[in-house]
């Protein structure tokens, strides 16, 4: 089995050809807004338990 074959196997696996439906996808603003709540809980966190005493 040649590298290039592998490859196209993978293709069309990661294609979904067998169903050939595709699925609906998220909305990318509601993606990048969950992405941005996340990382701004993150800092929130860091900065309260890196406080000087």
């Amino acid at each position: 089995m040649s590298l290039t074959s592998t490859a196209t196997h993978l293709v069309t696996l990661a294609e979904g050809a067998e169903g050939g439906g595709r699925h609906q996808s998220l909305e990318p603003i509601v993606t990048g807004a969950g992405a941005l709540a996340v990382l701004l809980l993150l800092l929130w966190i860091t900065t309260r338990f890196n406080r000087d005493r």
